[in-house]
């Protein structure tokens, strides 16, 4: 949804009332699309900063964006804890942030990074390599009705139950090691496909990654410091993929512009934005992606 994206955030040159370049965050650069982008609408001196998890994302962004000199900074680290982030490098509040949020095309087509049920990998599913607790630590550290949960709540599996109850046992007998022997529990318990063609396996690989990466605690630390991250006339776009995602952005920015007193942040998506058929002809995977977006008002005198 780069087009939206753009329109919504509204990058550009010049300088602030401070003195101070235009800054964006992308707070999930990924290999650098958006921000190339968004770099390149806010020429000459707009400049952004780039967070990843993914040191190998962050390699490839830093190839595909060396052009912009310094004008673009890339930061590895979790966006749960952009206020310190932006803080080690001299930033307080922004003029935009971007938060594109979800599993990368990177990590799911690499079988090595363990996740996605179409190649046989490691059970790791970790965003963050340098992370202690992988997918397969996980899975050992659950018991039936904790992952029976997750699965619920993070992939809206139905069977969850049944699902959590086959994984484990075959884990615990030594017969669950890699993704493919997880697809294999997970067909075990409901057959291959269900309703419109999707594999069976799709939404538990999905609720163990957001276990894994703890992302709907990230999503919830960022939109708890939103307010304060954002400049006056600063703006904010989020991405989304997952409803339980979208459910938390939803809420989140409609009660900050909703709180009593004078008003600081504006809705500037009364309803979630959808990506146009013409996107979805060249990128089906932006099927479910939801766009929402807030702006900080000025301060009141």
């Amino acid at each position: 949804m780069l087009d939206e994206v753009l329109a919504q955030l509204d990058p550009r040159s010049g300088r602030g009332e401070d003195g101070e370049s235009h800054v964006v965050v992308d707070a999930t650069v990924g290999l650098g699309g958006h921000a190339e982008a968004i770099l390149e609408r806010s020429s000459p001196d707009g400049r952004l900063v780039g967070v990843d998890r993914d040191p190998a994302a962050l390699a490839l962004a830093a190839e595909r964006l060396a052009r912009f000199g310094d004008r673009c900074v890339l930061v590895h680290g979790d966006f749960a804890e952009l206020r310190t982030l932006l803080a080690a490098h001299g930033l307080g509040a922004v003029d935009g942030l971007l938060c594109d949020l979800g599993v990368s095309s990177l990590q799911l087509d690499d079988p090595a990074r363990g996740f996605s049920w179409r190649a046989d990998g490691p059970l790791d599913m970790r965003m963050d390599p340098s992370s202690p607790r992988d997918a397969a630590a996980v899975l050992d550290a659950s018991g039936d009705r904790e992952l029976a949960e997750a699965l619920a709540r993070l992939g809206g599996e139905r069977f969850a139950g049944r699902v959590a109850r086959v994984v484990l046992e075959r884990r615990r007998a030594g017969r669950l090691s890699t993704t493919g022997a997880l697809r294999d529990a997970v067909h075990a318990a409901l057959g291959r496909s269900r309703a419109g063609g999707i594999d069976a396996a799709t939404r538990a690989f999905q609720a163990l990654r957001m276990l894994v990466n703890r992302e709907l605690e990230a999503l919830d630390a960022l939109l708890g410091s939103l307010p304060d991250l954002l400049r006056p006339g600063g703006r904010a776009v989020f991405v989304s993929f997952h409803s339980g995602e979208d459910r938390l952005v939803k809420h989140a920015l409609r009660g900050l512009a909703q709180r009593d007193g004078p008003p600081r942040l504006r809705l500037l998506t009364r309803r979630a934005l959808r990506p146009s058929d013409a996107e979805l002809a060249v990128n089906p995977r932006a099927r479910s992606a939801k766009l929402r977006a807030i702006e900080r008002l000025a301060e009141v005198a």
